[in-house]
C-alpha cells in the first residue's frame, strides 16, 4: 500500500529539528546518569544507523560494536562497516561473531528451535553491549522505533534491553526520513528491516505487511485514536488487517513496561522513578 498523502504529510518530521533534540536528549541523559559516553550496536540496518549516527553527533564518547552471527547477511556486515568509516570510528568499535556462544547457550538449552535460539542471539548481543558499557562507564544507546516498539517486533531482555531509546517515537517510516537527511547510505535508508535472528528472515515478510501500511495503521489508531472501522475504510484496507495490527500491539504491552510491582507501600519504584535524578 502507498501512504495516503494525508499520512504522508502528518508524519513528515523537521529533519534538524528532530536530529538538534535528539542530540541534545543525549547529552543530557548522559550527564544525569552520571555516564561517560554510549554503546550502540550496529546491525547494518537504518535504526542502528540512524542511532549511532545521532550518538556520534551528541558525544565524542561512543563505542560501536558489530555482533553478527551465520544469518547475518554478507551485505549487513559490508553496510556495518560502511558505518563505522562514515563515522571515524575505525577506533571506537569491536567485532565479535556470536555463533560460538549461542552454540552454548542452545547446546545447554538442548534445543534447536530457530526462535529460541534466535532470542538467544538477541540477548546475546544484550549482553555484551552491558559488558562493554560497564567496562567503559557508558549507556547502552537502543535503536527500536516507534513502529516496532508498538507492535512488540523485538526480543525482551534481548534489543528491548538498553537504556534509552532514542528514535523510539519515531515510526520506521520517519528514520528512514531522518536517515536520508543525515546523509546515510541509500541502500541502508532503503534496505528492508530485518533483525536476521535466523536465515532470510525479514521484518515485512514475518509481519506479513508492509512498513508504509503498518506506520499508517499505528499512526490513525494510536496517534488519532481512530476505531478500527473508521481505519478499514480510510485506508481500503481488510478489517482483519487492522485487528491484526491492534491485536500485536495490545498482546505485547508486556514487553514496553518494567516489571509489575506490587505496591505495598505509598509510594513504589514506578514511572517517577524513571529518569535518572542528581541525587547530590
Amino acid at each position: 500500500m502507498v501512504m495516503p498523502d494525508y499520512i504522508k504529510k502528518s508524519l513528515t518530521i523537521d529533519c534538524k529539528a528532530v536530529t538538534d533534540y535528539i542530540i541534545e536528549r543525549l547529552r543530557e541523559y548522559l550527564e544525569f546518569s552520571r555516564k561517560d559516553g554510549g554503546i550502540v550496536g550496529v546491525s547494518g540496518g537504518i535504526d542502528s544507523a540512524v542511532t549511532a549516527t545521532l550518538l556520534a553527533k551528541a558525544t565524542d564518547n561512543f563505542f560501536i560494536l558489530l555482533m553478527p552471527s551465520s544469518s547475518t547477511p554478507k551485505v549487513d556486515l559490508e553496510d556495518s562497516f560502511m558505518i563505522v568509516k562514515m563515522l571515524k570510528a575505525e577506533n571506537k568499535y569491536k567485532l565479535i561473531n556470536i555463533d560460538e556462544i549461542v552454540k552454548l547457550f542452545g547446546d545447554n538449552v538442548e534445543t534447536n528451535d530457530k526462535l529460541i535460539l534466535g532470542n538467544i542471539k538477541a540477548r546475546t548481543r544484550m549482553i555484551l553491549l552491558y559488558a562493554y558499557a560497564q567496562k567503559l562507564n557508558y549507556l547502552v544507546v537502543g535503536t527500536g522505533d516507534k513502529s516496532e516498539l508498538l507492535l512488540g517486533y523485538f526480543t525482551k531482555y534481548g534489543d528491548g534491553g538498553v537504556d534509552v531509546l532514542p528514535i523510539g517515537d519515531l515510526y520506521k517510516t520517519q528514520v528512514r526520513m531522518l536517515g536520508k537527511c543525515l546523509g546515510l547510505p541509500e541502500r541502508i535508508v532503503t534496505k528492508p528491516s530485518s533483525p536476521a535472528l535466523w536465515e532470510g528472515q525479514t521484518a515485512e515478510g514475518e509481519l506479513g505487511i508492509d512498513y508504509e501500511t503498518i506506520d499508517s495503521i499505528l499512526y490513525l489508531r494510536f496517534d488519532e485514536m481512530r476505531s478500527e472501522n473508521e481505519i478499514s475504510e480510510m485506508l481500503g484496507l481488510p478489517l482483519d488487517v487492522i485487528k491484526r495490527v491492534d491485536r500485536l500491539v495490545k498482546t505485547s504491552q508486556h514487553k514496553r513496561l518494567p516489571p509489575e510491582i506490587f505496591r505495598l507501600s505509598g509510594r513504589a519504584i514506578n514511572s517517577d522513578w524513571r529518569f535518572p535524578r542528581r541525587w547530590a
